[in-house]
């Protein structure tokens, strides 16, 4: 439940700056603003200021700026006029320009939002947890998909250290350079034995999730940092510290050998070889199995914890800028995608499943302590801040974009369009709306069902 919540928070603090932009902009272009809420549906709270009546209504999911005049192109088609009536302080007697700057206040405010977001995140400093840059050619255990890291020639124990231009550190900063860079060149090194080779690949494309995959899973050395209580490790008696030597007197070089070893056991005692404060001891371990069906013992593995720093005011804006932008640059991409074999199902989600994502991502983020959780539920908002605004300037009737492409329309021939024109505009970028919400809806129940 408190994931639902923390949920329709963030979706509702990311809406909420996106409409706050239209009213502080629609106040000063002289437009009146008659109501401001946070929430929809029926107020539970409500104030009046300077003609504006502020509520808040039961459903918490976003809000809504209601502009004086908003309904007059309605009105206009229905008496079936040749020009929209207006009155002092309606939105269209506003000019062209102020309308547009209206509109394009919304997102601008989403941007600026990510960019002060992400630049407060890279002022203050963050730390994470990953694995070292050692990879496992998932062919080694898919021998019936060869992966576009065999086909370069990468070989399970290889250390990736350069993507592009780019020096690579951690399994984490392979993980984010290749996600994005689907069907593209990358061009790599890595090290084999003290020498260092170079290769290039091209990421396949993941079509659930829409980013780059090249077939590699990191090193994991099996160290044991965490026993769930009552797991089977639990029971056998494993403890943090231990490091798995063997199962069944197969060498366990890393987890995946672990995984593929259980797996063909099914739920058979095995006995394993420990390490512990510099002796050799064996346990007897009955494996259980995730919801999944997979086997599991319960445990967790020692990873390497990285910190980004702290950096200054100006410098932490820039970043935040700048991660903006690639977020952008990803978002376009994205769309791209769309056509090359992703699958929509996955890809376009509704209200439900965004807020679910972003309280599960919090969620996880809170597991490794509060700095870690606020960092994971506010970098996720900022993506969806960016998301917002792009598509929100996307020349769609009914949003932002198209209602801009309209009024630039009118800047460039000079005079008002017909009503009509804009009614029948307006009616078909509703439908499109609406189509998408119930296909994106329709996901989202299947989506809840099969979890």
């Amino acid at each position: 439940m408190i994931n639902v919540v923390v949920g329709l928070f963030g979706l509702g603090l990311v809406v909420f700056v996106h409409e706050l932009g239209h009213l502080l902009v629609a106040k000063k272009m002289g437009i009146a603003v008659e109501a401001f809420s946070v929430g929809w549906g029926r107020k539970i709270w409500s104030v009046t200021r300077g003609g504006t009546e502020y509520r808040i209504s039961w459903l918490p999911i976003g809000g809504y700026c209601k502009m004086q005049g908003e309904h007059a192109l309605l009105k206009a088609w229905q008496e079936k006029s040749s020009s929209i009536t207006v009155e002092k302080g309606d939105f269209y007697a506003a000019r062209p320009w102020q309308r547009i700057l209206v509109l394009l206040a919304g997102p601008a405010v989403n941007f600026f939002f990510a960019v002060v977001v992400l630049g407060i995140i890279a002022m203050i400093g963050y730390s994470f947890f990953t694995f070292p840059n050692k990879i496992i050619l998932a062919d080694d255990y898919h021998p019936d998909r060869q992966g576009p890291a065999a086909q370069a020639g990468l070989q399970t124990g290889d250390l990736i250290v350069q993507i592009d231009s780019q020096r690579v550190e951690s399994f984490r900063d392979i993980q984010s350079l290749v996600s994005r860079s689907a069907q593209q060149d990358l061009s790599l090194k890595y090290q084999r034995e003290d020498q260092e080779f170079s290769t290039t690949l091209v990421p396949a494309l993941n079509p659930s999730t829409g980013a780059g995959y090249i077939g590699i899973y990191p090193w994991i050395e099996p160290v044991i940092s965490q026993v769930i209580p009552g797991s089977p490790a639990d029971m056998a008696g494993l403890r943090p510290g231990d490091r798995i030597l063997a199962v069944e007197g197969q060498e366990i070089p890393h987890s995946i050998a672990l995984e593929a070893l259980l797996q063909t056991r099914a739920s058979a005692p095995v006995t394993a070889e420990i390490s512990r404060d510099g002796e050799i001891i064996s346990l007897r371990i009955v494996p259980g199995h995730t919801d999944e069906g997979t086997p599991s013992l319960g445990i967790g593995y020692k990873a390497m914890e990285v910190s980004s720093g702290t950096i200054g005011p100006l410098g932490g804006l820039k970043t935040g800028f700048d991660q903006s932008l690639e977020i952008l640059h990803l978002t376009l991409r994205s769309i791209s995608l769309l056509f090359s074999g992703i699958d929509l199902n996955q890809a376009l989600m509704g209200p439900a499943r965004i807020t679910y994502m972003v309280g599960e991502v919090a969620a996880e983020g809170f597991r490794a302590g509060l700095g870690a959780g606020l960092f994971s539920f506010f970098n996720f908002l900022s993506l969806i801040s960016i998301t917002l605004f792009f598509m929100n300037l996307l020349p769609i009737p009914a949003l932002d974009g198209g209602q801009i492409l309209l009024t630039g329309v009118e800047i460039i021939t000079r005079k008002p369009l017909h009503p009509r024109l804009v009614y029948h505009y307006q009616v078909a970028g509703n439908i499109i709306i609406v189509g998408l919400m119930f296909f994106a809806v329709f996901n989202d129940i299947l989506f809840f069902a099969r979890s």
